[in-house]
């Protein structure tokens, strides 16, 4: 599920795919940033994670995250793959690669997406933890779920688009 640069999988991903996409001559630089199922958040065990995503708008809110990027660091290439489904501790759940000429705006950019993404692209995860399971949507806290399930994304207006 995605485009060429920003996809949604429910495989497991491999960062060097990742990577090749904004690999080029230009590029100085490529920071590649690799987010991983954690054990402990919070002080509390974590025994698994399930991804779901609205995955055509997720890709499309990826693709509005690289343009935004584009405008920023207007050398940087920008490529996104979340994975969705039941990951285990240290598999791998989102991997975004930045090319740039140099390498602070490639750090800079690649920074940028990982919160982005957190605000505004409709991914949720449950924790699936030693005490319970709980769903967790917008993880900058800006986003509320009715009934504790991410059914429908509560994103503001000016960020649907």
């Amino acid at each position: 599920m995605g485009s060429a640069l920003f996809e949604i999988t429910s495989l497991p991903i491999i960062p060097s795919q990742v990577s090749d996409k904004v690999v080029r001559r230009e590029a100085g630089a490529i920071t590649l940033f690799i987010g991983t199922v954690r054990e402990i958040t919070l002080g509390k065990r974590t025994l698994y994670l399930e991804y779901e995503a609205y995955p055509s708008m997720a890709v499309a809110q990826l693709e509005r995250i690289g343009q935004e990027v584009i405008e920023r660091w207007p050398e940087a290439k920008v490529a996104v793959t979340h994975r969705i489904g039941r990951l285990e501790i240290t598999d791998i759940a989102v991997v975004i690669a930045v090319s740039s000429p140099h390498r602070k705006a490639a750090y800079e950019a690649n920074e940028y997406v990982i919160e982005r993404i957190k605000q505004i692209v409709p991914i949720w995860k449950k924790e699936m933890g030693e005490d319970g399971e709980a769903w967790i949507g917008d993880q900058l806290g800006q986003q509320t779920y009715p009934k504790g399930r991410p059914d429908l994304p509560d994103i503001p207006a000016e960020d649907r688009k």
